[in-house]
C-alpha cells in the first residue's frame, strides 16, 4: 500500500468529515437550545436534496445556483416544524418528545416515497464536474467545493452564535429559559430561530451534496446516524465539538475501510460511539 493511497484516504476522510460536521452542528444546535433530539434530521437532509433536485429538474437551476433557495426553504421548514409540532411538546416527557420527532421522520419519508417514489436520481451535467490532482491525490471538484462551502457555513454559524447579539440570546435561552424571558428574550422566537438555523445547515449540506450524490428517499439515514455519533463524540450542545467529531468520523470511516476492511467501515464509527457513551458520555466538549 503506497503513501499516495493512504494520503488519498486521509483527504477523502477530511472532506467527508466537514460535511458530517455541518449536518451534526444543526442537530447539536437544536438539542443544546431545547433539549430535544430531532430524529427527523436525516429526513430533513433528504428533503433539502430533493429541493435542489427539483429546482434543477423543473426550473433548470443548478444546485450551486439554487443553494440560497434551498437554505431558505429548509429554514422555513424548520420554523413550521417548531410552530406546528415542537412547541406543543416542549414540556412533555422525553418519551413523548422522542416519539414525536421519530414519528415526524417516518411521516416525511413515507410522504416522500408517495410523492417521488423510491427511485434513485442524479443531477446531470452540473456546473461542478471533474477532478483535480495534487501530489498524486485526486480530488473531485464537487466534493472539494461542497466541503469548503460546508466549512465556510460552519464558521459563519459559530461566529453568529458566539459573537452576535442574537446568537448570545440563543445561548442565554439554552442556559436558562425562564431567566432569558425575564430579561426580555422571547424564547418561543428563539426556538423557532434555532430550528430555522439547524435546518438551514442541513440545507447547505444537502444542496451541495446534490452535485455528486444519489438522491433517494432513504439518503438521509446514514448521514443522520453519523450526525448522532458526531454530536455524542463532540458533546451535546457543543457546536465546535461537532467540527472535530465530524473530521474524526470521516477519517475513521475512510482509513478504517482502507487499512482494515471496507465491509466493516461503519462498524468502526459506531464502535467509537459506544466507547464515548460508556466512558465519556459528555463528549469532548459537551456541557451535559
Amino acid at each position: 500500500m503506497t503513501f499516495e493511497i493512504i494520503l488519498q484516504a486521509i483527504v477523502s476522510g477530511l472532506l467527508t468529515g466537514l460535511i458530517y460536521a455541518l449536518i451534526a452542528a444543526g442537530l447539536s444546535l437544536i438539542f443544546g437550545l431545547m433539549n430535544i433530539v430531532n430524529f427527523a434530521h436525516g429526513e430533513h437532509l433528504m428533503v433539502s436534496m430533493f429541493s435542489s433536485f427539483w429546482l434543477w429538474s423543473l426550473l433548470g437551476l443548478d444546485p450551486l445556483v439554487s443553494i440560497p433557495i434551498t437554505i431558505l426553504l429548509m429554514a422555513l421548514c424548520g420554523v413550521l416544524t417548531h410552530y406546528l409540532l415542537i412547541r406543543y411538546i416542549l414540556k412533555a416527557k422525553m418519551l413523548i418528545q422522542i416519539c414525536a420527532t421519530f414519528g415526524l421522520s417516518i411521516f416525511i419519508r413515507a410522504l416522500a416515497q408517495f410523492l417521488w417514489t423510491p427511485d434513485f436520481r442524479t443531477v446531470d451535467n452540473p456546473l461542478l464536474e471533474g477532478r483535480i490532482e495534487a501530489a498524486g491525490v485526486f480530488i473531485g471538484q464537487p466534493q472539494l467545493f461542497a466541503s469548503v462551502v460546508c466549512l465556510f457555513a460552519f464558521v459563519l454559524l459559530y461566529l453568529f452564535v458566539t459573537k452576535t447579539e442574537t446568537g448570545l440570546a440563543l445561548q442565554a435561552t439554552a442556559q436558562d429559559r425562564e431567566a432569558a424571558e425575564i430579561l426580555g428574550i422571547p424564547s418561543d422566537k428563539m426556538f423557532a430561530l434555532g430550528w430555522a438555523i439547524g435546518l438551514g445547515c442541513v440545507g447547505v449540506a444537502g444542496g451541495m451534496m446534490t452535485n455528486y450524490f444519489f438522491i433517494f428517499t432513504d439518503v438521509g439515514v446514514n448521514f443522520a446516524l453519523f450526525a448522532f455519533v458526531a454530536v455524542a463524540l463532540g458533546g451535546f450542545g457543543s457546536i465546535i465539538g461537532c467540527l472535530y467529531a465530524g473530521i474524526i468520523i470521516g477519517l475513521v470511516e475512510s482509513l478504517g475501510g482502507l487499512l482494515i476492511d471496507p465491509s466493516f467501515k461503519l462498524l468502526y464509527v459506531f464502535a467509537i460511539y459506544l466507547l464515548v457513551v460508556i466512558y465519556k458520555p459528555q463528549g469532548l466538549f459537551g456541557r451535559y
